[in-house]
């Protein structure tokens, strides 16, 4: 019998390890909804900056996270969080609002607030969900977990290619370290190593990875490539 309810494909993994690349092209390979869950806390953190909130405050950024309005939104494919209306696309990737993220992600009550939001996600059909704590968190149920990595070389360059300087060793330990959802390998998921390969190599085996388990969706990849 084939599966009637949503899929959701978890991609975690560290950063610069290629998870929005690879999440985006499964999404379009199979027709799926993408989310970037990042851009959720980055658009709080941004939020935050822009109420003149004090990051370094806890119950500040906790008390903000519960007021403010938002919305989740599917444009062409992709969940958008809305905040009064709107979705600050080019705001959420400065090098501010980059800073202010790891401090605001580890709230506890905020990563609450988002697990909520995020797992409201499925109500726009099947997803390919990207982040840190999707396998471990978020959908923990889901049979089709990833965690994407590369060496650290092959990280640092990548986010130089993208114009970005940072020290991801120190990210690393600080996502790994966090006491609120730290970044680990979801139990039963596949783990990808990129090093060395190119987006259509790495997502060719999540793609046989998670059809190898749901034969069913190998019709939606021939429906794609018609």
């Amino acid at each position: 019998m084939k599966k009637t309810s949503p899929y959701v494909i978890a991609i975690d993994g560290t950063s610069a390890s290629g998870k929005s690349t690879n999440a985006k092209l499964v999404a379009s390979k199979l027709g799926f909804t993408y989310v970037d869950t990042g851009a959720m806390f980055r658009t709080l953190a941004w939020y935050c900056l822009k109420s003149r909130i004090d990051i370094h405050d806890p119950k500040a950024v906790a008390q903000l996270c519960k007021k403010w309005k938002t919305k989740l939104m599917c444009i062409e494919g992709k969940v958008r969080l809305l905040v009064d209306g709107y979705f600050p696309e080019s705001e959420i990737r400065t090098a501010e609002t980059s800073a202010a993220v790891p401090h605001v992600a580890a709230v506890p009550k905020v990563r609450e607030w988002m697990k909520l939001k995020q797992r409201d996600c499925i109500d726009f059909g099947s997803l390919v969900m990207e982040g840190r704590d999707i396998g471990t968190q978020i959908f923990p149920e889901t049979e089709h977990k990833f965690y994407l990595d590369a060496n650290l070389a092959e990280r640092s360059k990548r986010r130089e290619a993208e114009g970005v300087q940072e020290d991801l060793a120190k990210r690393d330990q600080r996502d790994s370290q966090r006491s609120t959802a730290p970044l680990m390998v979801p139990l039963g998921a596949l783990v990808v190593n990129t090093s060395g390969l190119s987006p259509e190599e790495s997502c060719r085996l999540i793609i046989d990875a998670i059809t190898e388990k749901a034969p069913e969706i190998k019709e939606a990849c021939k429906n794609q490539a018609r």
